[in-house]
C-alpha cells in the first residue's frame, strides 16, 4: 500500500491549510492512519491518529487546531489544520499501521508515505 500526501504550501500566520493522504487500494479501513511532521534537525513528531474505529489522538500542541478525519470509501484520510502558527512549519508525513491494527500509539506507525511542505509565515 502506498501513501501520497498532497495539500502542502505557503499561508500566513493564523490561516488554515488541508493535508490530504490517499491509500493505494482498499484496504484503507483495515489500519490506522496518522500525521507526523519533522523539521530540519529535529526527530520526526508524532501530530495527530486516527484508528479504524474513528478515534482519534492529537498532540497537545495542536489539540483545538487540528482536525484529523479519514474517509474509507476515498481510501483517504485528512489533516484540517486551522490558526497555523509559525512552529507548525514542517514537513508533514502520513502513515499507517499494520493491517489489522486499531491503535492510536505512534508506535504502531510503520509505513510512510512521501512528505508535504508547510510553511507557515509570521
Amino acid at each position: 500500500v502506498q501513501l501520497q500526501a498532497s495539500g502542502g504550501g505557503l499561508v500566513q500566520a493564523g490561516g488554515s491549510l488541508r493535508l490530504s493522504c490517499a491509500a493505494s487500494d482498499g484496504t484503507f479501513s483495515s489500519y490506522s492512519v496518522g500525521w507526523f511532521r519533522q523539521v530540519p534537525g529535529k526527530e520526526r513528531a508524532f501530530v495527530a491518529a486516527s484508528s479504524r474505529a474513528g478515534a482519534t489522538a492529537y498532540a497537545d500542541s495542536v489539540k483545538e487546531r487540528f482536525t484529523i478525519s479519514r474517509d474509507n470509501a476515498k481510501n483517504t484520510v485528512y489533516l484540517q489544520m486551522n490558526s497555523l502558527k509559525f512552529e507548525d512549519t514542517a514537513v508533514y508525513y502520513c502513515a499507517r499501521s499494520r493491517l489489522g491494527v486499531s491503535s492510536l500509539d505512534p508506535r504502531n506507525f510503520n509505513y510512510w508515505g512521501q512528505g508535504t511542505q508547510v510553511t507557515v509565515s509570521s
